[in-house]
């Protein structure tokens, strides 16, 4: 999508509780607008943090003092994501005399007629006449900042050779479980992969995959080539799925499975046990729609639709912020 030039102009803050997933999705929609914007990461105080919007009295005032400060001139676009933003983005509304046009992503624990607009995945059940639904999650990744990032790793994943296989670990969450004996079994799937494909695996682990599975993982990948990033100040992210000619993503993470989808490469997704039925949808829709197909230890070919949800939302939402301006 073309930059638009009215949007240009528009002064645009990102507020979330700096959680990356909820942080990049706001972000993405911004980069797909042709907006820069003012990144405002939040941390908000006891008891506060744990109520209701409703029940929250002066939200500006109860952000503690380690987080970002929220304060005018308001900015004429708000995007936030979280639980802990949507207090943030109700009082800068009032604030602004609500000049400051909202979006929230992700069902608000609220009327979602408080927002502007709100964004939310198809597996979710809100609906309404400013709710606009994305198949997925939003996404930073275009064609230009995939090679932009894996250009500043050109030397460190330079005469790489064989097919790449990059993989996407997460880890246990409120639905899905990743044990020992999980981490175990998919290191047995990467090691028969590699003898049947002589592959380079390019490794990226969260803060949820945990000091055991990590251990598991290291051990099995030691005698395999292969880069593996569990934290550090350079993130290889973005690169690592540039790279890729095949990617792997664990079944806990919507956000990780559409950022490889949008890639248009082939995405494997490693079954995890647990789920619920915003997790079954997504997964089976992705897989309905050739976006991904299972890993169980064999790499199958095909040749997938690039997710392109970030672009087609961020066009609604340019609509909808041109006409009021």
């Amino acid at each position: 999508m073309r930059p638009d030039a009215h949007a240009e102009n528009k002064n645009c803050w990102v507020v979330t509780d700096g959680s990356a997933g909820m942080e990049n999705q706001c972000i993405g929609l911004a980069e797909a607008m042709g907006i820069t914007p003012i990144i405002k990461r939040i941390k908000t105080k006891k008891p506060w943090k744990w109520l209701p919007p409703a029940f929250w009295i002066n939200p500006l005032q109860h952000l503690q003092e380690t987080g970002d400060s929220l304060e005018a001139p308001w900015p004429d676009l708000l995007i936030t994501c979280g639980r802990q933003a949507i207090p943030m983005s109700l009082a800068i509304k009032r604030a602004s005399a609500g000049k400051t046009f909202t979006v929230h992503i992700q069902t608000p624990n609220t009327n979602n007629a408080n927002f502007d607009l709100v964004i939310v995945p198809d597996h979710d059940k809100l609906r309404g006449k400013n709710v606009l639904i994305s198949h997925g999650s939003l996404t930073r990744i275009t064609d230009e900042k995939l090679e932009t990032e894996a250009a500043k790793f050109e030397e460190e994943l330079a005469g790489i050779t064989g097919p790449v296989v990059t993989v996407l670990v997460g880890g246990s969450n409120k639905c899905y479980d990743v044990t020992a004996d999980t981490m175990r079994d998919l290191c047995g799937k990467l090691d028969d992969l590699h003898a049947q494909l002589s592959c380079f695996f390019l490794v990226t682990t969260s803060r949820r995959t945990g000091a055991e599975n990590e251990a598991i993982l290291k051990k099995t990948l030691k005698d395999i080539p292969h880069k593996l990033w569990s934290g550090g100040e350079q993130n290889p992210y973005f690169a690592f799925l540039e790279k890729a000619d095949h990617v792997i993503v664990t079944a806990d993470s919507v956000n990780m499975v559409c950022e490889a989808c949008s890639t248009g490469k082939p995405v494997h997704i490693y079954q995890l046990e647990g789920g619920n039925r915003k997790f079954n949808h997504f997964h089976q829709k992705m897989m309905a729609l050739s976006y991904t197909k299972p890993f169980t230890g064999q790499m199958e070919s095909w040749s997938p639709p690039k997710l392109r949800e970030t672009e087609r939302i961020a066009e609604l939402v340019l609509q909808k912020l041109n006409n009021i301006s």
